[in-house]
C-alpha cells in the first residue's frame, strides 16, 4: 500500500531536485507530489510504494523526512465532474473524520490524509 511522506526541504533552488534525484536513483518512483513553500521552508508530500527504501534514499541524501503515514487512495476516474470534492469530503466529513491533507497522484487516484482511516473508507 502506497504511503505519504512529509518532506521538509529548504526554500531554495535545486533542494525539490535534490529530493526528487535522490528518490530516482534509488529506484523508487514517485507515485503523487504536493508541495507548498512557506517562511523559507518547503513542505513536500510524497506518494511512494516503497516508503523505507525512499526514507533511506532520502536521509541519505540529508533530506529531512518528517513523517510517514497510511492515507486513503480513491479511484478518481470517471469522477473529473463538478461536486466530487465536495460529496466525497461530505461523507466523510458526515463519519465525523477528520480531511487534514489532499492531493491528485497519477493515474487518476487521489490521496487523502485522515484522522481516522478505517472510518474514511467506510463512509466512502
Amino acid at each position: 500500500m502506497p504511503k505519504d511522506l512529509t518532506v521538509s526541504l529548504e526554500d531554495r533552488p535545486g533542494s525539490l531536485a535534490a529530493m526528487g534525484e535522490a528518490l530516482g536513483n534509488a529506484g523508487v518512483n514517485i507515485e503523487g507530489v504536493c508541495g507548498m513553500a512557506h517562511e523559507g521552508r518547503g513542505v513536500i508530500h510524497v506518494l511512494v510504494e516503497d516508503a523505507a527504501a525512499a526514507r533511506a534514499a532520502l536521509e541519505g541524501a540529508g533530506v529531512k523526512v518528517e513523517g510517514e503515514s497510511d492515507v486513503v487512495i480513491i479511484d478518481l476516474s470517471g469522477k473529473d465532474r463538478p461536486g466530487t470534492l465536495g460529496s466525497m469530503a461530505r461523507k466523510i466529513g458526515d463519519a465525523g473524520v477528520n480531511i487534514n491533507l489532499v492531493y491528485i497522484a497519477m493515474g487518476g487516484r487521489g490521496v487523502l490524509g485522515v484522522d481516522d482511516r478505517e472510518k474514511a473508507i467506510a463512509a466512502l
